[in-house]
């Protein structure tokens, strides 16, 4: 049985025990007891939410939690398959960063020529773009402003397949948000 440590699915011992009355130490012991170590994710949850009234927000977050904690859930693992994250702030108005992430001609010049494709855009908050062959994964830019010149996006990308692919698109994107903060600031 791998060790309990202070954080699990990014929240601390103590998080989880203000909010539950029970720490990771304390949920470890409790889940174990209920076998949950052989339960699907959705029951370990209903589990938690029916038997220790704990509220539906929390039960996936210490679900999450103890399927890592006991190596059935990798780090960036979702049930829908791994996700990379990033984020970057940019000295540059909301509607330019928009105007880049939306503008087809303009998204190739920071993304290169990987395939993808726009499915949804709400102007100055949003997108959503298919990635890859067949569209497979999928990608969601959250655009924030930061004051009347500055803004930031935050990109979550979706439906990868491994933690290996995990790191590999992570790099991909830093290296892709640095080109957008090229055009976009001046």
């Amino acid at each position: 049985m791998p060790k309990t440590k202070e954080k699990y699915g990014g929240i601390s011992s103590d998080a989880v025990r203000a909010k539950t009355g029970k720490g990771w130490e304390e949920w470890l012991q409790v889940l174990d007891g209920e076998h949950a170590q052989k339960m699907p994710h959705k029951q370990i949850a209903q589990l938690l939410s029916d038997e220790y009234n704990v509220t539906d927000w929390w039960s996936q977050m210490v679900t999450v939690g103890y399927e890592q904690a006991r190596g059935l859930r990798a780090v960036h693992q979702k049930a829908n398959g791994y996700s990379a994250n990033a984020s970057k702030t940019f000295n540059a108005p909301l509607r330019d960063l928009y105007a880049a992430c939306a503008d087809e001609a303009t998204r190739a010049k920071w993304l290169g020529n990987k395939k993808h494709s726009l499915s949804k855009a709400t102007p100055n908050k949003s997108l959503r773009i298919g990635w890859g062959k067949d569209n497979a994964t999928r990608v969601d830019f959250n655009l924030y402003a930061k004051g009347e010149t500055k803004s930031m996006i935050q990109v979550q990308h979706e439906k990868l397949e491994s933690a290996a692919e995990v790191e590999q698109m992570k790099t991909y994107w830093k290296g892709a948000l640095g080109k957008l903060g090229k055009l976009i600031e001046t």
